[in-house]
Parts: C-alpha cells; structure tokens; sequence
C-alpha cells in the first residue's frame, strides 16, 4: 500500500496533515554513509552498497547525517551516495551532518536533496506521516544560530511541540547527545532534549558515532524513566565503523560496534517497534514500547 508523506518544509508555520495509514509507517534510519567515490576503500571500511539493501520496502529513509565523505560535495554526493542510498532519495528525508559542512554552507548536500532537505541554509523541517510528527533538527549548529533557547531553531522546534500533545514525536538530528563511544555528548543540544521529554517525544535518532547504541527511556536529565524518550545512536551507515569506549555513567542497553547496519522502526498509533538489523540480515537488536503519555513526564526544570 502506497504511502503518501505530505512535508512542511524548514520555516513553515503549520505541520502538514497526517497521513491514515493504519498498518503504520515503516521507517529505516541510519548515518555516516557513504566513502568517497575517488578514493580506494580498504577493506571492511565501505559498506553503503551493502546498508542501502536493507532500505528496501521502507515508506521513509531518514538518512542521520553525513551521507557523504569526506565532504558534501554535489559531484560526491552524486556519485558516491547517488549509486547506493541514492536509489531511495524519493522517500528520504535528510538531516546533515558536520561532513556536509566541510563544503560551504553545505551547498551540495541541499542541492542534491533540494526541497526534502528543508529550506537552504537551514536545514530543520516538519512533516506527519502516520500519525506521528517527525522533527528533522540540524546539530550543526553554529550554521544556524545556534541550537539553545534564544535560538530561531529552538523556537521553531518549540513552536512545533506546542500543539503535538497526544502525538507520537520521533525526532532526528545528527550529532548525539548521550553516547558511549568516541565522542563525548554533543552538550549543544541538551535543551532540545529538555524540550523533547517535556513534551512526551518517544524516539530520538541519531549518528556521528560509527556505531549503534540503543539507550533506555531517558527523563529530561538523562536519567532512566519509563516514560521518557528513547535515544539511538545508528552511525551504521557505511563508511567504516568507531570501537565504543563505553565512557561515563550512562551506558546503553545494547551496543553493536562490531556491524554495519540499518535501524528499521515500525510506528504504530500510539506504540512503536524496532529492529537493528545488519548487512547479513541478521537481528542484532528488537524491542517495542508505547509512546509516553500526555502529561506523563516527571521531569521538570
């Protein structure tokens, strides 16, 4: 059953209506994809040909960020992620990532995704697909004034949440906050997360670390809760992956830095499931939850 996605770009005020689809939605989401297509890989290091397999049969890809290395070229873009993920460009909905930045102002990343990117330069958008609001944020954020709350982009995020009360809210960004790999939380982003569990997001996804990382159900503070959100890492994309140092005192419930792969999510009215799967189509991780409920976070400023 064909699945239509009706998207309200970069600066639109309203999201655009949700999409009836009672089997679901079924979405495949991962970053750091794609080498680049004028270098000679190593072996084991490029796997996108491989990862875009898995893509097949999704009604959305939400490519996490750095689709292309080493920069974001449109002549790389195009030849490189063009020929592997590049297949199911109709149905992805990009955020970028700080590869994308090593080409100024990220020029060939919006050029080769054009209006599924968002509005040029700023690169965060919203659409419905299946009853749920997807928030598509950009990390990068001093591209764009900023990520903390005097910023454009937090306003607009917040303006979005705003009337999302009762909604399932997946959000995506590239650059993670909460990581047991080789970076440390990206801390720029931590009012969005405040924001996020304040308002009863379930899912966010991101990438950067070359890894997956599934953490549990996180209050505002990033602390354990039943009814907070659910962060992913799923830096699996392709291009080579990153050992996990398991630093800190928050560590995730599965950790798989071992495979390429791709997270395949089923969102459902109220309820989501999900299954990391790498390029041998093998399981290495499952799970469902239900959405947080309105009104049900515990975690207050």
């Amino acid at each position: 059953m064909a699945l239509v996605i009706l998207v309200a770009l970069a600066a639109a005020e309203a999201v655009a209506p949700a999409t009836a689809y009672d089997g679901g939605v079924v979405v495949a989401a991962a970053g750091d994809v794609a080498c680049d297509p004028d270098s000679p890989a190593r072996p084991g290091e490029c796997a996108d040909a491989d990862t875009a397999r898995l893509l097949e049969g999704a009604d959305l890809v939400l490519m996490l960020g750095d689709g292309q290395y080493p920069d974001g070229a449109l002549e790389r873009y195009q030849k490189g992620y063009g020929r592997t993920w590049g297949r199911y460009r109709d149905r992805t909905r990009p955020v970028p990532g700080n590869h994308e930045y090593q080409t100024p102002g990220a020029r060939g990343y919006f050029a080769y995704f054009g209006e599924l990117a968002g509005r040029p330069g700023l690169g965060y958008y919203a659409f419905e697909a299946g009853g749920w609001l997807f928030l598509a944020l950009n990390s990068n954020c001093w591209a764009v004034g900023g990520c903390g709350p005097d910023s454009p982009q937090y306003r607009w995020l917040a303006a979005q949440l705003a009337p999302a009360r009762g909604r399932c809210v997946l959000a995506y960004w590239h650059h993670p906050l909460f990581t047991a790999g080789r970076y440390s939380g990206y801390e720029s982003v931590r009012s969005w997360w405040e924001l996020l569990a304040r308002h009863n997001a379930a899912v966010v996804l991101t990438a950067h670390d070359h890894n997956y990382q599934r953490f549990p159900a996180l209050d505002g503070n990033g602390r354990p809760s039943a009814r907070g959100v659910r962060p992913f890492v799923v830096g699996t994309g392709g291009r080579n992956l990153y050992r996990a140092w398991r630093q800190g005192p928050l560590q995730p419930e599965v950790l798989r830095d071992d495979r390429f792969g791709v997270l395949r999510l089923q969102l459902l009215p109220g309820r989501y499931g999900w299954a990391f799967t790498g390029t041998d189509g093998a399981v290495l991780d499952s799970g469902a939850a239900p959405c947080p409920a309105p009104g049900s976070s515990t975690w207050h400023r």
